[in-house]
């Protein structure tokens, strides 16, 4: 997971409401219950004396909770901060409720520097990390910050791919069936992003969906060797109800459930074996059914197969384009694809160098292309019984 912060502390701040401390006469500290306190920022006196300095008089540190600790210094067994007295204490917070959708979006500045979404380009540079997944809870069901996430799915560096969750806001879409009205209104219709409603919670704490279904991708994952083949759809989320952002509780059975999956919005049920994610599909759907677009685990599949191709065979950039380096990328990407077919991670796959995909013209200036054959399997989202009233065993009465 790589977690790129948006909040600046010095603008997205605010006063600390702690207007007194007092230091205790034994430990020479207190500790201020406040999170967020910014260090630097704090002025502590007694009377009209001068300020006490941070580093000479006191030390500070944060406990486990996030909480400001202070602690007096001593010198020769007096404590340079007065004790057993309330102190004046002034301060500054970092303040998230500060930060907007334009820092989400971030961008660049006139001396270059990146911000917000424009640092996903930085993660594989930094972090040899190919981006599978971007969220952005709490600031996703923003039309603007959506859409620029299925923009950065696309083209990562150039040549990768990924996907992206977002949630409808709970605030304005009170009813499953104003979730479609919203997708299409605010233009969430791109295979990359995978759209979530309503929210989820545990006990009494709310969650956006977006959260826990980014990680509940990664670990179906990992429980199938790492492959992306199988849906979360039917795997067991961490929660024991959904709600609205207002705290409402929200109820409904599979058909309604079923109903969100046709329109492109992946949810939650409680049916069968407790809570689970439900839905199968991307928020292209119901606009663009084409299957590698609109099964969240074949768009997933797509990607990484794609993102694993260029990063095995980017060795093989700028080496001689002869019948050997041809020759080599095809027998080994098809060797590859053949061991995900023995595991049924795909029904099948092959990788040719055709003749028609590559003219003359392209070959002259150094360019090759492959096409790669895939097939993912895709998720088996209706099982149904016909059940018939057979009069022919009738005949077993008779013996």
């Amino acid at each position: 997971m790589v977690i790129i912060n948006v909040l600046d502390p010095k603008t997205h701040k605010s006063t600390a409401t702690t207007t007194s401390v007092t230091l205790d006469t034994k430990e020479g500290s207190a500790v201020i219950a406040e999170t967020g306190i910014l260090p630097d920022s704090i002025v502590l006196t007694s009377g009209s004396s001068a300020p006490y300095e941070r580093g000479v008089d006191y030390v500070t540190a944060f406990d486990a909770d996030g909480n400001l600790v202070i602690t007096s210094l001593k010198a020769e067994g007096d404590f340079r901060c007065k004790t057993g007295s309330a102190l004046t204490f002034s301060a500054e917070k970092t303040d998230p409720s500060k930060v907007d959708a334009d820092d989400i979006v971030g961008g660049v500045s006139s001396d270059g520097k990146k911000s917000g979404l424009e640092l996903v380009e930085d993660v594989f540079p930094l972090f040899r990390l190919v981006p599978g997944t971007l969220i952005a809870p709490g600031f996703s069901h923003n039309p603007t910050v959506a859409a620029t996430m299925a923009a950065k799915c696309d083209g990562i560096n150039g040549v990768f791919k990924a996907v992206c969750v977002v949630d409808i806001p709970t605030t304005t879409v009170e009813q499953y069936g104003e979730c479609a009205a919203w997708k299409n209104n605010n233009n969430v219709v791109d295979p990359a992003q995978i759209c979530c409603w309503p929210m989820l919670r545990l006990d009494d704490v709310a969650y956006y969906m977006s959260t826990q279904l980014a990680c509940l991708m990664p670990q179906v994952d990992s429980e199938n060797s790492d492959v992306p083949y199988v849906s979360p759809s039917n795997k067991n989320f961490q929660m024991t109800g959904l709600t609205l952002a207002g705290g409402d509780e929200v109820v409904f059975g599979q058909d309604v459930g079923s109903y969100l999956n046709g329109q492109g919005v992946v949810t939650a049920l409680n049916f069968i074996g407790g809570w689970v994610c439900w839905g199968n599909r991307t928020a292209c759907c119901p606009g663009n059914t084409d299957v590698k677009d609109a099964f969240i685990p074949n768009r997933r599949m797509f990607n990484w197969v794609g993102n694993t191709l260029i990063q095995t065979f980017w060795q093989r950039v700028d080496a001689p384009l002869n019948r050997r380096q041809v020759d080599t990328i095809v027998d080994s990407a098809n060797i590859w694809l053949n061991g995900l077919s023995a595991r049924q991670f795909i029904l099948g796959g092959r990788v040719e160098f055709r003749e028609d995909e590559n003219p003359t013209t392209s070959l002259m200036d150094g360019i090759a292309v492959f096409h790669v054959y895939i097939t993912p399997p895709s998720p088996n989202r209706s099982i149904e019984f016909i059940l018939e009233y057979d009069v022919n065993y009738l005949k077993t009465l008779f013996g």
